[in-house]
């Protein structure tokens, strides 16, 4: 057991390797380190699957590409600069702890370049959009919305993006590109987004609490879109957003947690939209007083929404079988309204996006899946950006393990709930 500090990050160290990776998991780990990693334990179930262990993954990836790891004692992030800086997993108890990020094992061993879209996974990727609707950048000008004619860009699926700088707690990368949307708009844009593993400190003044029994690894990315070219970017003719998306491992047990500000629908806009694929049955998504309540078991495809000004900027997951808490913290900007639509259609009015989303991955009608994963994605707000101006999106990812009750208390302070009130919505 620690008893000087909070969240057991110790030392700095950095390793530039190659990496790839995906798997599936019995393993509830309740672990408590203490400053140079001795003392370990681990509650009697370890885990049983290692390729849901975060070394396996790092050794699997390493050997198929190159990778970054930012590590803090354990706590760890591996960085991919070939797929834009993703982070693609990490970990809050060393090589044998739980390996959070979702990883397409299967494909980064192929080898394969796949059309439309390469889902090699990972927990934090950066994309812009809108993906859909007459300013869209993933279908070519003048096409039908449909996916024979939908492609994820190259930049932001299989182009590199430069290393600028790195220490030993961060990574900083950049690209400069030229684009053109749906409309035939074009765009001179410069990219730089910059990854950095939080010290112990940061985050307690982060969370505002402060619990020697957690293990958290915890990082912020911040996404900064430049216009780099001599036109303003203007709302007749398109503009861009950051999107991140963020892929984890599913369980039977995981509930998507968001809180959302209550208020006139005719003012905020509603709650929870959950109309992308089909309307999601109560079973599977439920809203509480001024929480949504959304299963990310990997079973049922389905996504939902909040409007930009319903959100509180935060949301979260709990995995009670691996008693992991995940919370992602981004504040958005006061007074912004207008984020991209990604809707596949015409749009009568492309800037009435949603600024935080979850997805649930689940069977096609084919019976074919991807995963299973889920997801949880935020975006900024539509960047109607002069010649040199920027806009900054910046996010926090924390992952906690550890005791049940001390979980709680993280649950209780960042997200307004507890984790019984999140279990009790869902019974598996």
């Amino acid at each position: 057991m620690n008893h000087s500090g909070s969240f057991h990050v110790g030392n700095h160290s950095v390793a530039l390797i190659s990496v790839t990776g995906l798997f599936s998991l019995l393993f509830v780990l309740w672990s408590c380190t203490n400053g140079t990693g001795k003392n370990r334990f681990i509650n009697n179930i370890m885990i049983t699957d290692t390729t849901k262990q975060y070394g396996y993954n790092r050794e699997f990836l390493k050997k198929h590409i190159n990778i970054i790891e930012l590590r803090n004692n354990n706590s760890a992030i591996l960085i991919v600069p070939d797929w834009q800086g993703r982070v693609m997993t990490s970990t809050s108890e060393g090589d044998e702890g739980f390996s959070f990020g979702w990883i397409n094992h299967e494909l980064i061993e192929s080898g394969n370049i796949l059309p439309h879209i390469n889902p090699y996974g990972g927990e934090e990727r950066l994309w812009l959009g809108p993906e859909g609707g007459q300013f869209s950048i993933f279908f070519g000008k003048g096409e039908d919305f449909v996916y024979e004619n939908w492609q994820t860009p190259a930049f932001l699926d299989t182009m590199p993006f430069e290393l600028v700088k790195l220490t030993d707690s961060s990574a900083l990368f950049s690209i400069d590109l030229a684009i053109e949307n749906y409309s035939g708009t074009p765009f001179k844009l410069r990219i730089e987004r910059e990854v950095i593993l939080l010290t112990e400190n940061e985050i307690t003044k982060l969370t505002g609490t402060d619990d020697e029994h957690l293990n958290c690894v915890a990082y912020k990315s911040m996404n900064t879109l430049i216009n780099a070219g001599d036109n303003e970017w203007q709302k007749e003719t398109g503009l861009l957003s950051i999107w991140m998306l963020g892929m984890f491992n599913p369980s039977p047990a995981v509930v998507v947690v968001i809180p959302f500000k209550e208020g006139d629908e005719d003012l905020l806009g509603v709650p929870v939209n959950d109309t992308y694929f089909g309307k999601i049955p109560e079973e599977r998504l439920k809203v509480s007083g001024s929480h949504i309540f959304f299963r990310a078991d990997g079973k049922s495809r389905g996504k939902i929404g909040v409007p930009p000004l319903r959100s509180t900027g935060t949301m979260g997951s709990f995995d009670s079988d691996n008693n992991i808490l995940t919370i992602l913290i981004c504040n958005l900007p006061e007074g912004k309204t207008e984020y991209v639509n990604s809707s596949w259609q015409i749009q009568d009015n492309p800037y009435s996006g949603d600024a935080f989303n979850s997805y649930n991955d689940g069977p096609l009608e084919d019976g074919t899946q991807m995963g299973p994963f889920y997801e949880l994605e935020t975006s900024s707000p539509a960047a109607d950006l002069k010649p040199g101006e920027s806009l900054n999106h910046i996010q926090y990812t924390l992952h906690f393990t550890g005791p049940m009750q001390n979980l709680d208390n993280i649950s209780r302070k960042v997200l307004g709930v507890s984790l019984e009130q999140i279990m009790n919505n869902f019974q598996h």
